[in-house]
């Protein structure tokens, strides 16, 4: 035990108020994953034709357009640290291993746990736990059956960055997540209802 306390976070809505912080996160990560905007599960997508800056307009666009849900997290100092990106099936069509998702679904969820952000400089301190709980909390108040599509970790070797841009499956049981079926080698659909 080291006697430092765990870090103190607030969570906030993406919205035109706080897209500035938003923004000063992005920017300071490379455009997050070369310049995804966190647009990869938005229906424009990102990938052959998207630039980084079309995909900044284009989120953008989404959050004056009020088509994202995302919950932002904040440091002590009121830095943006992080982020939870949520939203109905509609809103983010383009999950991975999505053929193989489609040919085995049973029941469309109310919603749908996207990407997951955290400042490489804060990895490991709850950053994300402190997203999702957020992005938990602000679809509770309409409910409905949640969907995440996290990657297994246990009895893998160690991944970071880019690969766990949806989560450890483990931080989703914490949070009662259970899983409902395998999409891919490492990716689970797990599920839970609010």
């Amino acid at each position: 035990m080291t006697g430092e306390s765990e870090p103190t976070y607030r969570t906030a809505p993406l919205t035109a108020e706080t897209w500035g912080d938003f923004c000063a996160l992005v920017e300071a990560n490379n455009g997050v994953w070369g310049g995804c905007w966190c647009m990869g599960f938005h229906p424009e997508g990102v990938g052959k034709g998207h630039t980084r800056e079309g995909n900044k307009q284009a989120k953008r666009a989404h959050v004056d357009g009020g088509t994202v849900h995302q919950i932002l997290v904040y440091d002590e100092s009121d830095t943006c640290v992080g982020w939870c990106q949520y939203g109905s099936p509609v809103e983010l069509p383009n999950i991975q291993n999505r053929a193989k998702y489609e040919r085995d679904a049973v029941l469309v969820p109310d919603w749908r746990i996207g990407c997951i952000f955290t400042d490489s400089k804060r990895r490991g301190h709850g950053v994300a736990r402190a997203a999702v709980a957020g992005a938990l909390a602000a679809i509770r108040t309409a409910g409905g059956v949640v969907e995440a599509y996290p990657e297994q970790t246990i009895d893998r070797p160690p991944q970071r960055g880019a690969f766990l841009h949806t989560g450890p499956e483990e931080l989703f049981e914490d949070f009662g997540f259970v899983r409902d079926r395998k999409i891919a080698k490492w990716r689970w659909v797990m599920r839970t209802t609010l």
